[in-house]
């Protein structure tokens, strides 16, 4: 699917995508963006642009020199955004090739990040001035959409500690579940983060000449910086309740095994009393006596009653 804009006034407007005239069209976007384009797609791109488009394998080779680099087609930069499909989170690169007079975006999942930046710019909410200040505002906004996931993150913490930590009836083994998930997002957007600052750190080097982008770009790394100190804070908090759950569980865990413990301590003398009376002796006094069997019920009662009230006592239960 391609999608493609221009800049219109300071404003990026989108263009509508007419086949018969896609070849103009082309040359006159600015931004095109490719998702999850066919080989047909790519080759029709390649020939028109005269540029060498990257495949998706190569787009998410993690090495640096893969994924930050300049070429005969343009600034080559290669960014981690997150995505959820079926309420897992995960992550897939997105190609920028920024050129002169043109950005070229390169994606094989619909993402969150670009629908929200589409919806603006029909609204006309995205101001640039020139395609490196297109390029910029993309990452400032998805900077700004992880620290919303992360305030997301924060919220489910509160939440999932409430419930370990002030509910007696809590369900602490679907807890753990949720503080799983929330630490595996955690990481996530931290490698988005770190990923997006390497990113920046170079567009820094290379876009020495657009003072405002310059600016901006500088204004993103620092908001991620503090971003990546949350980071490090929630994951300290998703640590400590995961602890305090398997904490509580251990605790609920040895009280059964202590009433199972006592239970089998208080049982034991009447069974004692039930076995010696259970012997097949020819010569046992309490077989003749009229008041035998209440004897032996009375002494099993009161083996088992004493240890419950020392127990009691000595407040082990």
């Amino acid at each position: 699917m391609l999608r493609l804009f221009k800049l219109d006034g300071g404003f990026i407007r989108e263009i509508k995508v007419d086949k018969s005239q896609l070849n103009h069209q082309l040359q006159e976007a600015q931004w095109i963006d490719i998702c999850e384009a066919e080989e047909d797609e790519y080759s029709l791109l390649e020939k028109m642009l005269h540029t060498d488009l990257p495949e998706f394998d190569d787009v998410e080779e993690i090495e640096s020199s893969a994924r930050c680099f300049v070429d005969q087609a343009g600034i080559h930069v290669h960014s981690l955004f997150m995505y959820q499909e079926e309420n897992r989170y995960s992550t897939v690169s997105v190609a920028f090739i920024l050129q002169s007079e043109r950005l070229i975006t390169i994606r094989d999942e619909k993402l969150a990040d670009f629908r929200l930046f589409r919806l603006r710019a029909r609204r006309g909410q995205v101001k640039c001035e020139h395609v490196a200040d297109l390029l910029v505002t993309l990452l400032e906004q998805k900077v700004e959409n992880h620290a919303d996931y992360l305030e997301d993150i924060h919220h489910k913490l509160e939440d999932v500690g409430h419930s370990v930590l002030e509910e007696e009836e809590s369900e602490l083994e679907e807890a753990i579940s949720d503080l799983a998930k929330l630490e595996d997002r955690n990481g996530k957007i931290r490698l988005c983060l770190m990923d997006t600052q390497r990113g920046i750190s170079f567009l820094l080097r290379h876009l020495r000449s657009y003072q405002d982008s310059h600016e901006t770009l500088r204004e993103v790394m620092r908001d991620i910086e503090g971003l990546m100190s949350h980071t490090a804070f929630l994951f300290d908090k998703i640590n400590f309740l995961m602890s305090s759950t398997q904490g509580f569980i251990n605790i609920k865990q040895n009280q059964i095994i202590k009433i199972f413990s006592i239970a089998a301590v208080v049982f034991l003398p009447p069974t004692l009393v039930a076995s010696i009376y259970g012997m097949n002796f020819k010569h046992m006094p309490e077989l003749e006596w009229l008041l035998g069997y209440p004897w032996a019920l009375g002494l099993m009662v009161l083996a088992g009653v004493a240890p419950y009230l020392f127990f009691k006592h000595k407040g082990w239960l």
